[in-house]
């Protein structure tokens, strides 16, 4: 057991406090319990969808730097970055690429390429804490070396829809996860948005395009997509393959165009795929019913309660442009929804793999 006597030790590198190696550090910061903050310091923990990456490409905003909740307290941006992240207790991530979905389809394939180039870029800046992995093994050869395992991911598949050879630009298998569709509609099926604009699920091209990620060992990622679509890749996935939902919200706890129902949670753990809960306050809960990190238990707890314990994750979506509850706002905060969880009488093995077992699982189930 790590002495909660000790000090934090300050990375030669990044500014960060390494609370893993001295938990007390945890408990000044926030509060909680000697038991959550020692549960956390050895235990992996990977959030399965970090947005970051997008303020970068479009202000330069530096991952390397420790920044505080900027000039919006936090809100839609300045909410992680690498020495928060570690500071925060995260293992591990999947950092996305989104998608600008006003750029023509070579124009957003060219995108993609160029960004993909520059994330690799940033993390190799960075190689002393942070290694870019794309399957279970590389993760856990990461932590061996006491490095962030760092997962890629795309958000929009209109990033390389202009045909489904396009899929083989992504270099080294690097790409983890694709979220088929993001807040419009495109040539792949109908977003859950109210952006959506017409009507009908996954196109001929999108029901391809899904079995060609299955090819390819990539996750179907149904955050996003309409219920409609979502059946529609259900129906079409290679079933002894996990499908994924990154970052949602669940309507049996609050009904909401984001969030998805028991039916839906059903398919993704018939196939031994995980449920990613979100952070966005209003998908949580209305008014204040969504401003508490309690908001983000108890939907883990509905997908808990509905498919089993194997089948919740985490799916922050910090900079993706969301209010978070505030005793959440960013990264740093992560220590809190482990207290929240031992709060619900929860055991270490249950928190466990909602922090990164589940995920990992997951992974291994499609990458080794």
């Amino acid at each position: 057991m790590t002495s909660t006597s000790s000090l934090p030790v300050a990375s030669p590198s990044l500014e960060f406090l390494d609370h893993r190696a001295a938990p007390a550090g945890w408990v000044r910061a926030h509060g909680i319990s000697g038991e959550a903050a020692e549960l956390l310091a050895t235990s992996d923990a990977i959030d399965l969808h970090l947005d970051s990456f997008i303020w970068h490409r479009i202000f330069g905003y530096d991952l390397a730097k420790r920044h505080g909740r900027g000039p919006l307290g936090a809100r839609f941006l300045s909410q992680c970055d690498f020495p928060r992240a570690l500071e925060g207790g995260l293992t591990g991530a999947t950092w996305i690429i989104t998608t600008n979905p006003w750029r023509t389809a070579r124009g957003r394939r060219d995108a993609f390429v160029r960004n993909i180039a520059r994330l690799r870029e940033v993390f190799a800046a960075n190689a002393e804490h942070f290694r870019v992995v794309r399957n279970a093994r590389d993760y856990r050869e990461a932590r061996a070396a006491g490095q962030h395992g760092a997962f890629v991911g795309i958000q929009g598949g209109n990033a390389l829809d202009e045909s489904l050879d396009a899929l083989d630009l992504i270099p080294d298998d690097l790409v983890l996860r694709i979220t088929l569709v993001h807040l419009t509609s495109s040539r792949i099926g109908v977003t859950s948005s109210p952006l959506k604009l017409r009507g009908g699920g996954l196109s001929t091209f999108g029901k391809d395009y899904v079995r060609r990620l299955d090819e390819k060992r990539i996750f179907v990622d149904l955050a996003h997509v309409n219920r409609e679509g979502f059946f529609d890749a259900v129906a079409v996935h290679d079933p002894s393959l996990p499908l994924i939902v990154t970052h949602t919200g669940v309507s049996g706890v609050y009904p909401h165009w984001r969030n998805l129902d028991d039916d839906q949670l059903r398919a993704i753990a018939e196939t031994g795929g995980t449920i990613g809960v979100m952070y966005q306050a209003s998908f949580l809960g209305r008014g204040s019913d969504g401003r508490s990190a309690d908001a983000v238990i108890a939907h883990l707890e509905h997908i808990v309660r509905t498919v089993g314990e194997d089948h919740a994750s985490l799916g922050s979506d910090w900079d993706g442009a969301i209010v978070a509850p505030p005793d959440i706002a960013t990264c740093l905060e992560l220590p809190v929804l482990v207290q929240r969880m031992l709060d619900r009488g929860w055991s270490p093995e249950r928190v466990r793999k909602i922090l990164a077992g589940n995920f990992l699982r997951a992974v291994e189930h499609l990458r080794g």
